[in-house]
């Protein structure tokens, strides 16, 4: 375990914790501007958040890094990228097909969305990252993902997240992400910030900051001036 401040103590997840985690995820996804653009019924939300998180949970134990708090109250999943291997690409897909049942298209576009703008660099992917309701407003996301970023900062690894909100962005913003350019879910969906954080001494490729040719139905937007913001998913 790691104490990076007085309050909280960060350590790596195990299967044993998958049950709180799976419920931390979907309750503090809930009301996340992208689940309401995935899912817009009250009911239905809940129940196929439940399912698809025990998926992304199972998931990422097996394939990525799940982080966690002492008292099980926050997750972070990261992965290495570059992307992972076609089986295990196709695997997800099955899994989130399988979870989300009807719901399954729109997650799938937005997997989709998401992947094809994605950075080539080697990094570190915070896929998700949550903080039980009760437990917001406390640092408590802020210490579990600095308590990551101070294990690949060494490393030389800069760190890519997508932000779902403004209180997100401006989470990233204050542990040193850049904004490259968002992107607009279809149909009126929400827009989403794409976020690079490099350590010292390493640059951030000019690529990241130009604008990708938009997907069907999808805007992009620059998510602001990143020359003026040095220094999380819902």
């Amino acid at each position: 375990m790691t104490s990076i401040s007085p309050n909280v103590t960060v350590r790596q997840a195990t299967p044993d914790d998958a049950g709180r985690l799976i419920g931390v995820l979907a309750e503090a996804f809930f009301h996340d501007p992208v689940a309401h653009w995935l899912i817009s019924g009250h009911d239905d939300r809940r129940f196929v958040s439940y399912r698809y998180f025990t998926h992304v949970v199972g998931h990422s134990l097996q394939y990525g890094h799940v982080e966690t708090t002492s008292d099980g109250s926050a997750a972070a999943i990261w992965y290495a990228r570059p992307a992972p291997s076609p089986s295990i690409a196709a695997g997800r897909h099955t899994g989130v097909q399988e979870a989300t049942g009807a719901y399954a298209p729109k997650f799938l576009l937005l997997e989709t969305m998401l992947e094809s703008h994605h950075p080539p660099e080697p990094h570190r992917y915070l896929a998700y990252a949550a903080v039980s309701p009760e437990h917001q407003g406390r640092g408590t996301g802020t210490a579990l993902l600095s308590n990551y970023h101070q294990q690949i900062d060494p490393l030389g690894l800069p760190a890519y997240v997508e932000a779902t909100s403004p209180r997100n962005r401006d989470l990233y913003l204050r542990l040193g992400y850049l904004p490259g350019p968002s992107m607009v879910l279809p149909n009126g969906g929400p827009r989403i910030w794409r976020m690079w954080r490099a350590p010292l001494g390493t640059t951030i490729p000019d690529r990241f900051f130009t604008p990708h040719p938009p997907l069907t139905g999808e805007g992009t937007e620059r998510g602001g001036d990143h020359a003026a913001t040095a220094g999380y998913h819902c």
